[in-house]
């Protein structure tokens, strides 16, 4: 979103965390711990907020402090129906989850979209005025589950579009197998995790391992898990820079994690618990960095059809050469 931000300058841009309106939903962050492990709470809307101060953007949580002419999300599973009166870009954030019956059910009945909890409808809504898709098979995808084709436009997305700059680091190892986990447990999903080490250490086939784990995870608790049923001197890293460790790396572990799109990209071997040929079919498009600037060029047409920009003709450039037709 800062990265959209950043080619609307002549635009009074304000941030907030994911929110919702429903009193429940309020209570249960005020007085539990419940939604700590989500979105709407914890150390992500923590972490997110000392991002937007660190870089000197506005906050506007809630947004109750101004009235919007547009507003871009990265998620439709729950929009605040006030919300609505704006006009609504919807932008992928990555992945989405694996479809389940639960997914099927839910759109099925016409339920909220949410209820699944997990990420495998968003897109799917319809709500949004436009979504902004990372590659034409999301945009089938999304297509299929809901969303009316017209609206959908393959601009890339910001992050995953121009992954070839990430082999320029300084991160100090090289040449091991990396494992990315995934917040299975702690978002209430099912995980053998001590089979899923055992496999990683199986696919090393004695090769130096390196676990990065999910952010959201249990850091003490997957730490012991690693260090028992991994083999001595396996590398575990709670932060740092993934992209980097993905580029330094010989082969790529994952679960259900979008960094296997940098894997893919990068032209390393990967495992998934997806399908690796379906993968490589919804990988997001690699357009050299102008996701941002395509959606953002989005936002003003939306904003004003009318007017000329500084940047039109470099973008129209763009729409031809990765072929965005009907975007702008």
């Amino acid at each position: 979103m800062h990265q959209i931000a950043m080619h609307l300058p002549e635009f009074d841009c304000w941030f907030s965390q994911l929110f919702s309106d429903l009193r429940i939903v309020d209570k249960l962050i005020e007085n539990t711990r419940i939604l700590n492990n989500t979105i709407l709470s914890g150390q992500f809307k923590k972490n997110s907020e000392k991002y937007l101060l660190e870089n000197d953007l506005k906050i506007d949580y809630k947004a109750k402090k101004n009235k919007y002419d547009l507003v871009v999300y990265c998620t439709d599973l729950h929009i605040p129906k006030r919300m609505r009166d704006a006009k609504l870009v919807w932008v992928q954030e990555g992945m989405t989850d694996k479809f389940t019956v639960i997914s099927a059910i839910t759109k099925a009945l016409g339920l909220p979209t949410f209820l699944p909890l997990n990420t495998s409808l968003n897109g799917a809504s319809n709500i949004c005025d436009v979504y902004c898709a990372g590659s034409e098979g999301y945009k089938e995808q999304f297509a299929r589950l809901g969303t009316n084709k017209e609206k959908i436009f393959v601009t890339g997305i910001p992050n995953y579009d121009n992954v070839r700059q990430f082999f320029d680091n300084d991160f100090p190892h090289k040449n091991y197998v990396m494992v990315a986990t995934t917040d299975l447990r702690e978002t209430f999903r099912f995980e053998n995790r001590i089979a899923f080490i055992k496999k990683a250490v199986k696919i090393a086939e004695g090769r130096r391992l390196l676990f990065k784990l999910h952010p959201n995870e249990d850091f003490d608790r997957a730490e012991v898990e690693i260090r028992k049923y991994a083999p001595e001197g396996t590398l575990i890293y709670r932060s740092g820079n993934t992209n980097h460790m993905i580029a330094n790396c010989t082969e790529l572990i994952t679960q259900y994690s979008t960094v296997v799109y940098i894997g893919l990209a990068l032209g390393k071997k990967v495992h998934s618990y997806f399908n690796i040929d379906k993968l490589k079919q919804m990988a997001p498009i690699q357009n050299g960095g102008v996701s941002a600037l395509n959606i953002a060029s989005i936002c003003k047409k939306m904003l004003d059809p009318e007017l000329e920009y500084e940047k039109q003709n470099e973008v129209l450039h763009l729409q031809e050469r990765y072929k965005l037709q009907g975007c702008f």
